[in-house]
């Protein structure tokens, strides 16, 4: 004892006075010593491995014996006391040592253990720190199947049982060991074997029924954690739903609802049902799209060749979910339903953490990274002879054009030298600021009620409803003024329109009717310049006209889809105040006309070619849409909404007699007779970019819908457009789109869908708005087969989900994924703007730049100014502008990218100086819309080959990618004749992201995220690749420079931006990625993004360019010296990127509460523990910071 008492005492420092207490007990082990001086000396071990850190990392550090020493001691004494404080010891020291449980079973302390609980079952003071260590045993996937095999799984249900007030704690640690311990394959089929998912279910009711007061509520989620364990695996499931658990759980988590503590037993409870779900098959004949193309040539490889080789369809239904359906159909050989036990997302949920963790970890690495340096320094090869890019000389007339026959402003020579005018800020119209002057009147009309003069009820051959008048073609040249001033006579002219007539619309067709009318026959539609809102005739009898008439067209037959309306409602004087307020706070325009004609769309959708051959019209793309008066708000997201969708969809398992299950909507039948009963909502999308392929109705006002592939695809389900009708107002419909494919959504994070309701479009409101309550984007149990998958199995679909009030009855509404914006839009947008601009001063041409697979024009646009005179120095100033080259569109679903353009044409078109000052800057080039098959046909993400064209850049087939291959040919003759673009960039659409920000191309960005970090710092690299990101972060309100990624991925290199980077050797070359959602920055902070933030982000894109020309070129515009170094002062010399790569920002929002244990991925098998903090709200959104204040360079 005084030996001990020396080794104890203060004089000594904790290293040796823990290297000496372990030394006295290996040498009480070597002599047998007596018991009392073993349990001293333990019980000052563990006094120091309970208060110091230094102390439990000492002891589990390589080469320490005191593990050893401890399990020899363990193995070794008789003593009760003794024996209790090793084991404390050992739980101290396996929290300081990831890898304990290994060393554990190395040093043979399982069996040590293992044969403690056995010999003192009764003595719990002994069992419960046992049952700690074999909890972390167990954590170790070898370990725990070794404990099972010794009997652990039955011995934990030796000590588990009906509630109890007695031992609660023992009944929790053994509750998450056995959890534990079924995460083995192995261990839960022995579970299942013996009946153990039943004990369980009947355990976890008793304690349901009788813990009152919820005092042990986590005891009652250890027994659902060992649920989910159980149900890991095809017979856990099954036995789960033999024991009829699904009916216990929906019971017990629906009564559980009511108290917010109780949260976690709800979630994980949810997540159980979930998983137990059967799998069903979606309730389609084919995951085929339901339109075929055929294409000119098979491709050799790929999805698409996979694709074609499939044998014949057979049918498939739904078994449970959809329990009408007949379960003795052919199965189809692309969308088996998978559940064997190698098949369980298993893996998921930690991927799901992997996803969401934060981006800003400049240490991440990502395999997708390219590292070769030869691949990332760029290498123009022209591709194509020089005799065969010759094809594409016309489309350059401007490189060639003398302009002797062009009548221009000046006749007279003069310096070639910039005027001072671009010296001045430049100006742009932001969407927040009101419309002043003249042009805040140039769309008064818009907002007015459209009425009819008195004299149109007489009968006479007039039309019979008003429209703006068209301009004269000869008068395109009259000043702004005039035009406003003639816009305002005539939208005085119609405010008298009866509404009577309104009242009457229904159904319209343009079809060959004899060309001699009948007296008050209308002979064709009256085009509008002007206005978006236009009044059509209508087929019915109405007391203004003694007869009426369908509308005359040639060509094939076009129709308005069905006004179901009884009529327009009457405006009320609130409502007329409204309009008024509509009136002022109209969207900011260019000083042009507007650039929507509902009679001009008409013409071209009878020559737009789509592959169902639509012969009818969306009324939003007939009557136009305008920004709304008001801004709309980010959705903010109500507590345990998802929880309840869920539980709502577990319902239809439980309680199949309540599930009405009627299909009111079907592509595939060509047979089918739309219901005629009176409560059924009626469904249209027959129409130019309508994606909705079958609709189911669940209950009464619950409705499931399907959306149709991508054309030559089995998948891309994303993008929806379609037309609802029959509504009856106050009554709150479900909408449940359930075949969607990404793993998230901004659906999730506030986002809204759009909704255009005719009724309000006839009341002057002609808009898109944000509508939709209790939304929700989560993983629904329908099956996705492995060969749309990628080759993935046991993938599922995803819902959206949003619940709408209509406000008005038998209205006609359009719900839309984004604000649509078609093919057929995009070509009357160009033929308004090309009739409307200034030939002396503007360079306007619109060329056919090749014919899609489906036989429509892609336009090729080129804008600059003209030349001031038609002399040498000004004809050589006009050819020797360099190129800005745009492109937009090729995914169709991303519409955003095509208001964003909408948004450039029209500002690079306006009288306004600066646009003036950048068409003499620069020629833009530009392909508005890439891919218009895909547009037109309402896929998501590829052509009609069924490919993403965004990836066949590198090698574009002329007859599979026709556009591609001809806009890199453009690029490839710039090229080739040393012009090569000074800027590139693709606008595109971004689902899960907020903001619009640019995606760029450096070397030295994407080595300084590989391993070689050393290495990019002898890479020398001109940074001007940051400066256009830069100057938008500081003049567009919408653009977020922190979320910008200069790095080169190889799964991103076939993709435009980088092979124009790499192949053309155009530095500047981006994609500008737009958000589907909103704003959590700038400005816009908190707001959903809409046309005129769209719109209005095009615009400050092309101040961005004239700025960026001012930095690059300096000199030219008399600027000081001291702005020469301007470029740098915006470069970040460290660089010091934000978000490392694109493919990590995919996943980038922030976390909120909903997420913990049923988000997204919430039926995804793997344990998180985050429930336990479930029982909290946060109020808003984590905040995304954008650059420092202290980093940020200012424009001047």
């Amino acid at each position: 004892m005084s030996k001990l008492k020396g080794v104890s005492e203060k004089s000594l420092n904790n290293n040796s006075r823990i290297v000496g207490l372990l030394a006295q007990l290996e040498k009480i082990n070597a002599d047998s010593a007596e018991s009392d001086t073993a349990r001293y000396v333990t019980s000052k071990i563990l006094h120091l491995a309970q208060s110091q850190e230094k102390t439990r990392r000492e002891m589990t550090a390589k080469g320490s014996t005191g593990v050893e020493i401890l399990l020899s001691t363990l193995e070794n004494t008789k003593d009760l006391q003794t024996t209790l404080n090793i084991l404390s010891i050992l739980v101290e020291l396996m929290s300081a040592d990831k890898k304990f449980g290994v060393k554990a079973r190395i040093n043979g302390v399982l069996n040590i253990t293992l044969n403690l609980v056995k010999q003192n079952l009764q003595n719990h003071r002994l069992v419960l720190p046992c049952l700690q260590l074999l909890r972390v045993y167990s954590a170790n996937s070898v370990n725990s199947v070794f404990l099972g095999k010794n009997g652990v799984v039955e011995l934990m249900f030796k000590i588990i049982g009906p509630f109890s007030k007695k031992n609660s704690g023992l009944m929790k640690v053994a509750l998450d060991t056995l959890a534990a311990l079924l995460k083995s394959k192995t261990n839960a089929r022995r579970a299942v074997d013996r009946g153990y998912v039943q004990v369980l279910l009947t355990i976890y009711v008793d304690w349901h029924r009788h813990d009152n007061r919820h005092r042990n509520m986590l005891i009652r989620k250890g027994i659902l954690q060992s649920l989910k364990s159980v149900t890991n695996i095809k017979l856990g499931r099954k036995a789960f739903i033999d024991a009829n658990g699904m009916k216990i759980l929906y019971n017990t988590s629906q009564e559980c609802l009511a108290v917010r503590t109780l949260d976690p037993l709800v979630n994980t409870s949810s997540l159980i049902m979930r998983k137990c779900f059967p799998k069903n098959r979606l309730p389609l004949p084919t995951i085929k799209s339901c339109f075929h193309f055929q294409l000119p040539i098979i491709p050799v490889a790929g999805p698409v060749a996979q694709l074609y080789s499939l044998p014949p369809e057979g049918l498939f239904f739904l078994s449970s979910f959809y329990p009408q359906h007949p379960l003795d159909c052919m199965r189809h050989m692309d969308d088996v339903v998978d559940e064997s036990d190698d098949n369980d997302d298993t893996d998921l949920e930690a991927e799901n953490e992997i996803e969401n963790e934060d981006d800003l970890d400049h240490n991440f690495k990502n395999d997708d990274i390219e590292t070769d340096i030869n691949k990332l320094k760029p290498q123009q090869e022209p591709g194509r002879k020089i005799e065969e890019l010759k094809m594409y000389e016309h489309l350059f007339p401007e490189l060639v054009d003398d302009f002797q026959d062009c009548d221009l402003i000046s006749k007279e020579p003069k310096p070639l030298v910039f005027e001072g005018k671009v010296r001045g800020p430049i100006v742009v119209p932001t969407a927040g600021e009101e419309a002043t002057g003249n042009s805040g009147s140039l769309r008064k009309g818009v907002a007015a009620k459209a009425k009819v003069s008195p004299k149109g009820a007489e009968g006479d051959k007039k039309p019979a409803f008003v429209d703006l008048a068209k301009a004269d073609a000869h008068d395109n040249d009259r000043t702004l003024q005039q035009q406003l001033g003639d816009q305002n006579r005539t939208i005085s002219s119609v405010h008298g329109f009866n509404s009577d007539i309104v009242r009457a619309l229904d159904r319209i067709t343009l079809q060959n009717i004899p060309s001699q009318t009948a007296p008050g026959c209308t002979a064709g539609v009256k085009k509008d310049y002007s206005l978006p809102l236009t009044v059509v005739t209508c087929p019915k009898a109405c007391p203004h006209m003694a007869a009426c008439g369908n509308v005359l067209f040639e060509g094939r037959t076009v129709q308005l889809g069905k006004l179901c309306c009884t009529g327009v409602e009457t405006e009320d004087d609130e409502d007329a105040e409204s309009t008024s307020s509509v009136e002022q706070a109209s969207v900011e325009v260019s000083d042009g006309p507007t650039l929507h004609d509902s009679d001009l769309y008409i013409e071209i959708v009878k020559n737009t070619k789509s592959v169902p051959e639509y012969a009818e019209v969306a009324y939003p793309d007939y009557f136009g849409h305008i920004p709304p008066p008001f801004k709309e708000p980010i959705l903010e997201r109500p507590y345990g909404v998802q929880r309840t969708k869920i539980a709502q969809d577990i319902e239809r398992l439980i309680h199949q007699s309540d599930i009405i299950d009627r299909v009111v909507y079907d592509l595939d039948n060509p047979n089918y007779t739309i219901p005629e009963d009176g409560d059924i909502l009626k469904f249209n999308s027959k129409f130019e970019s309508g994606n909705l392929r079958k609709v189911i109705q669940i209950r009464k006002n619950e409705y499931d819908l399907i959306l149709n592939s991508d054309i030559n695809s089995n998948h891309y389900h994303q993008w929806f457009y379609f037309e609802v009708s029959g509504m009856r107002p106050g009554v709150a419909y479900r909408f449940n789109i359930i075949n969607c494919e990404k793993t998230n959504s901004q659906f999730n994070y506030g986002m809204q869908p759009l909704m255009y309701s005719v009724q309000e479009a006839l009341n002057a409101r002609p808009w898109w708005t944000r509508v939709g309550t209790d939304i929700c984007y989560y993983k629904n149990h329908f099956s996705r087969s492995s060969v749309a998958a990628g080759g993935q199995k046991g993938k599922s679909y995803y819902t959206i989900t949003f619940t709408v009030n209509f406000p008005h009855k038998d209205d006609v509404c359009y719900f839309a994924y984004h604000y649509p914006y078609t093919y057929s839009t995009l070509q009357m947008h160009l033929q308004k703007l090309e009739s409307a601009h200034n030939p002396q001063q503007i360079y306007f041409r619109k060329d056919v730049l090749c014919e899609t697979l489906s036989g429509n024009s892609c336009p090729l646009v080129t804008i600059t100014a003209m030349p001031e005179s038609n002399y040498y120095e000004h004809i050589c100033q006009f050819r020797n502008r360099p190129y800005v080259f745009l492109s937009a569109r090729v995914h169709p679903g991303e519409t955003n990218a095509s208001w964003v353009m909408k948004g450039t044409l029209e500002y690079l078109m306006s009288n306004n100086p600066t646009a003036q000052s950048l068409r003499e800057c620069y020629i833009f080039k530009i392909v508005p819309m890439l891919n218009p098959d895909g547009v037109i046909n309402g896929n998501h993400r590829c052509s009609l080959s069924g490919e993403d064209l965004n990836r066949q850049w590198q090698s574009p087939n002329p007859d599979l990618h026709p556009t591609i291959y001809h806009t890199k040919g453009l690029l490839q003759y710039l090229a080739a004749v040393k012009r090569i673009p000074l800027v590139y960039c693709d606008y595109h659409g971004h689902s899960r992201k907020k903001n619009v920000f640019m995606y760029g191309c450096s070397i030295k960005e994407t080595v300084w995220h590989t391993s070689a970090n050393a290495a990019s710092c002898d890479i020398v690299e001109d940074a001007g690749h940051r400066t256009l990101p830069k100057i938008l972060s500081h003049i567009a309100p919408a653009f977020c420079m922190s979320s910008c990624s200069f790095v080169v991925e190889k799964s991103k290199e076939s993709t435009a931006r980088v092979v124009v980077w790499r192949e053309i050797g155009v530095q500047r070359s981006y994609t500008m990625e737009s958000t589907l959602c909103g704003c959590d920055q700038g400005k816009y902070k908190g707001l959903q993004i809409g046309t005129r933030e769209l719109e209005e982000m095009g615009a400050k894109f092309c101040v961005g360019l004239l700025r960026l020309k001012r930095l690059t070129s300096p000199l030219e515009y008399n600027m000081p010296s001291s702005l020469l170094d301007f470029e740098n002062d915006l470069i970040d010399s460290s660089c010091k990127v934000t978000s490392p790569t694109t493919y990590v920002l995919d996943e980038d929002e922030p976390r909120f509460l909903e997420e913990v244990d049923y988000s997204a991925e919430s039926n995804d098998e793997l344990d998180i523990e985050l429930a336990e903090n479930a029982d909290y709200e946060p109020s808003t959104q984590e905040e995304v910071l954008s650059d420092s204040e202290s980093s940020r360079t200012y424009l001047p």
